[in-house]
């Protein structure tokens, strides 16, 4: 953080204005001064929310960093998602609308997914599956990737879902790592209106994972697959009783594991127990996005990764609501689709990604114009900071100025959000890119490379300084990678985010990318979020990726990919390289000078919607070789980022 006061972030929080729409609910302050007074009492309030076959016998064992949450008492994910409600009159409602790229829809009531999983989770325990047992669950984003989950955790095995858009090498890490006993995949699934052959992938695993016993095959796109001696069909699965009997699991026992993938080295498998998680997820989604019996839920993520695991699965569950579940990407076959599912299901709640709105921007406001997205009340997102522009656009133009956007900050470790307005809780004012503030019962701190806080408007490290119900118990099968990596940069009291953030004058919370993103030009060090911000403010440009390419004299020089809006699309290349560089030397300052601007029509992208900016450096360094392409959404965005840097070249020469 060298020289970092010399350095204006304007282009990242400046627009400090406060936005405010009317809510009802509680005060913020006192719910928050509730949980600052006695945590453990709190969070033993919340989690009477949650249906207990034995009560706790005691609400933490601390012993740093491996907490343990209501140990001694007993639950069952699946019966608090699904029994808890088929007595009451939500039997018969909606639990899930399926939506697919082709148009095609889904309805299960909460009866139909209960029945579902109940012939499922026998089905696996005729195959052998018990209690403590690992499950991996390789599908596309249909129903029955839900049904699979909620079946393991029903008679007590442990889930690891493995995002369908993983290689064979990511697939066998993973099963192999967890000792996997079954494998639940499909024939295929459809992407961008393209087979992606599933069952081919782990056809290619099964000869390097010894502990497969099973592999169960859903029929989803008829496709023609292989049938080897250890297959079984979904459909002869769930040829069994209708009702399972629910296991009673501690609350300290695994609930799943889910790996995040790095660049090298072996994947790291997060482990969320079982009543400490629920707790967290029944409070977090009250307070954040305050459901009703009346609320239509569509969070837009993959159940891949966590989000889809906490907010499409758990917390919308045990809540109760109607959520949508889609198989498809943002703009295919028209870059309209979260606005056509919101128009035709009657969404109340939009959940979202600030990477698919910025796609969104791109093609123009006349596009959501054209849809009644009056249904909505509450729009949020998640997965990166939201540039300030960004924002404004949603609020403006898809939420027509009446939504509150809740800007919700958390990661797979913390297993729920720990950063959002609440909307549940309390009408506080909104700031434009900012998270707003900390959940109750979370202390976020921002601190320096000691550890002391630093002052307001200041950037430093976030970190977390008292556990809380919903964090990771541990990594699977490395204690010691789980300390080194999360409690040990300052002490094992306090858990490293490993993200920049800020705390501006008014208390708001700024986050700032991760901290190892950042690039060093001249001494100072500028995070890759804070510059793409700025590009993003300038009226032109819809999206960023930044990188950067060895300099003699400056450390690091600023390599720049932007997306133009569509309607900029007729202004001159070069006038606006010129243009962009003066927006960014006023908002950001002269050090930040871009050495290299491209202008490309599309950003290669992970899956989820990440930007692969290791990509963009190989390219932009002259690297002949640009590394693994397992992941990457489309691969004609390569080519474009190969020609734009080509033509630019060519013309310097």
């Amino acid at each position: 953080m060298t020289n970092q006061d010399s350095v204006n972030l304007s282009g990242v929080y400046e627009k400090s204005e406060k936005i405010k729409i009317s809510l009802e609910g509680k005060k913020l302050e006192k719910v928050k001064n509730q949980a600052s007074e006695n945590s453990e009492q709190f969070w033993s309030e919340q989690a009477e929310n949650i249906l207990w076959f034995k009560k706790w016998d005691k609400i933490l064992d601390s012993n740093p960093p491996f907490y343990k949450w209501f140990v001694g008492g007993t639950l069952n994910a699946s019966f608090n998602c699904l029994d808890r409600h088929i007595n009451t009159d939500l039997k018969n409602k909606a639990a899930v609308i399926w939506e697919s790229e082709t148009y095609e829809s889904r309805v299960l009531t909460y009866y139909q997914l209960y029945t579902s999983v109940n012939k499922f989770a026998n089905g696996l325990k005729n195959l052998g599956v018990k209690k403590g047992d690992c499950v991996t669950i390789y599908l596309p984003m249909v129903p029955e990737l839900m049904i699979a989950m909620l079946a393991c955790a029903r008679i007590g095995a442990i889930h690891i879902v493995v995002f369908s858009g993983f290689s064979a090498q990511a697939l066998s890490d993973r099963i192999n790592d967890s000792n996997s006993k079954v494998v639940i995949t499909a024939d295929g699934g459809l992407r961008r209106g393209k087979l992606i052959e599933l069952k081919k992938v782990v056809d290619q695993v099964i000869p390097l994972c010894p502990s497969i016993k099973h592999v169960i095959v859903l029929k989803r796109a008829s496709n023609n697959i292989k049938i080897n001696s250890k297959d079984v069909w979904w459909h002869d699965v769930i040829e069994t009783q209708p009702y399972c009997e629910p296991e009673a699991m501690e609350s300290i026992s695994p609930l799943y594991i889910l790996y995040t993938s790095g660049t090298t080295g072996k994947p790291k498998g997060v482990v969320h127990s079982s009543g400490g998680y629920l707790t967290y997820l029944y409070a977090t989604a009250k307070w954040v996005f305050n459901f009703t019996n009346k609320d239509i839920f569509f969070c837009t993520a993959d159940i891949g990764w966590v989000t889809g695991h906490s907010y499409i699965v758990y917390a919308p569950l045990m809540h109760g609501v109607t959520q949508i579940m889609y198989e498809g990407t943002p703009d295919y076959p028209q870059p309209d689709r979260y606005w056509n599912i919101v128009e035709k299901h009657g969404a109340t709640i939009l959940y979202t990604t600030p990477t698919a709105l910025r796609m969104y921007i791109k093609f123009g406001d006349r596009i959501p114009n054209n849809f009644d997205l009056s249904s909505l009340r509450l729009l949020g997102t998640v997965g990166e900071p939201i540039n300030p522009e960004v924002w404004m656009w949603y609020f403006k133009v898809i939420g027509k100025e009446n939504c509150p956007i809740v800007d919700t900050w958390w990661q797979t470790e913390t297993g729920g959000i720990m950063i959002s307005g609440c909307t549940g809780i309390d009408a506080v004012p909104m700031k434009p890119g900012s998270g707003s503030f900390s959940l109750p019962g979370i202390n976020a701190v921002v601190v320096d490379e000691s550890g002391n806080p630093v002052d307001r408007d200041k950037k430093g490290y976030l970190v977390i300084t008292r556990p809380w119900p919903g964090m990771l118990t541990t990594l699977w099968n490395d204690k010691e990678k789980y300390q080194t990596t999360y409690w040990k940069k300052f002490d094992n009291n306090i858990y490293f985010t490993g993200d920049y953030a800020l705390y501006d004058i008014d208390g708001y919370i700024w986050l700032l990318g991760r901290a190892d993103d950042v690039l060093k030009i001249s001494g100072h060090r500028l995070g890759t979020m804070e510059l793409e911000s700025a590009f993003v403010s300038h009226r032109a440009i819809a999206e960023a990726a930044v990188t950067s390419r060895p300099d003699e004299k400056k450390g690091d020089s600023i390599i720049a990919f932007l997306v133009k809006r569509t309607e900029f699309n007729t202004l001159s290349d070069q006038q606006l390289r010129i243009e962009i560089t003066s927006h960014i030397r006023d908002s950001v300052g002269p050090i930040a000078t871009p050495g290299e601007i491209y202008f490309v029509n599309k950003l290669p992208k992970t899956r989820s919607g990440k930007i692969m900016r290791r990509l963009l450096k190989s390219i932009s360094s002259g690297s002949s070789t640009i590394g693994d392409l397992s992941t990457l959404e489309d691969g004609t965005s390569i080519e474009e980022v190969r020609q734009a840097y080509s033509e630019l070249h060519e013309a310097i020469k």
